[in-house]
């Protein structure tokens, strides 16, 4: 990779997403970002027609990536164009902010900073800021996970979307379990509504089933006629989705 290549990899990642170059040589780039700690290679093509091969380190975020792009599993994914490139880099970085576990490093320098400024005077005032704080950054990764639209539906308008846990957030052991992405679904709000009261739930492929007073007549009220599925699911949802199961007495 000559110079004149480096230096386009490089503004192309700081453009989107990934603006540490952490190296660049004529073999390859690695790029990074302050706001998650992925990592992607980009390296030349190996004849096989791509101009670049690239490659993420995390297994997680690379199966979440190869799924938002529609890609095959394999060991670096090819990208012929620069157009290419930059909406793969960037599809990389939004779900590299949402996966475990950059929200839980973003969380903790927010209260950090929070309570430094505030010099909160009981522990009830700290409990407070921190949920603030962490239902905040939750929702932001559930926005970017699920590209800004509902779980559900797809409807992307933020004013009618709502961050729902599946395993609730006094009911979480840790922080890590309160923000993780998969604990949860970014829902409409008369969705959040049904999920969050234990009226809904959804299998393990993502079917959604109601409690029998959600009848069919009240279903269609609220928009909800034949089948309801969210749009994908990871296998790391299913723990948490158990447990939302648990909590549905309907059941």
């Amino acid at each position: 990779m000559n110079s004149l290549e480096r230096t386009l990899v490089t503004k192309s990642g700081y453009d989107h997403g990934w603006e540490v170059v952490v190296e660049a040589t004529a073999q390859r780039v690695r790029l990074a970002s302050a706001l998650h700690r992925a990592q992607v290679e980009i390296a030349k093509g190996q004849g096989d027609g791509a101009r670049w091969q690239v490659r993420v380190a995390n297994a997680a975020l690379d199966r979440e990536l190869r799924r938002s792009l529609g890609r095959a599993a394999g060991e670096a994914q090819s990208v012929s164009t620069e157009r290419e490139l930059a909406l793969l880099l960037h599809e990389a970085a939004r779900l590299a902010r949402a996966l475990p576990d950059a929200p839980e490093a973003r969380f903790a320098r927010a209260v950090a900073l929070e309570l430094t400024e505030r010099k909160p005077t009981s522990t009830e005032v700290e409990r407070l800021v921190k949920q603030r704080v962490g239902q905040d950054i939750f929702r932001e990764s559930l926005m970017d996970y699920w590209g800004g639209g509902c779980s559900v539906t797809g409807i992307a308008v933020p004013e009618l979307l709502r961050a729902s846990h599946a395993k609730a957030w006094a009911e979480c052991a840790t922080d890590a379990e309160r923000l993780n992405v998969y604990n949860g679904f970014l829902l409409c709000a008369h969705i959040d509504a049904l999920f969050d009261r234990h009226l809904m739930t959804f299998t393990d492929d993502g079917t959604g089933i109601f409690a029998p007073a959600i009848n069919a007549d009240l279903r269609g009220c609220l928009g909800l006629t034949g089948e309801v599925k969210l749009r994908w699911l990871a296998p790391e949802h299913l723990e948490f989705l158990a447990w939302h199961r648990l909590r549905c007495e309907w059941m």
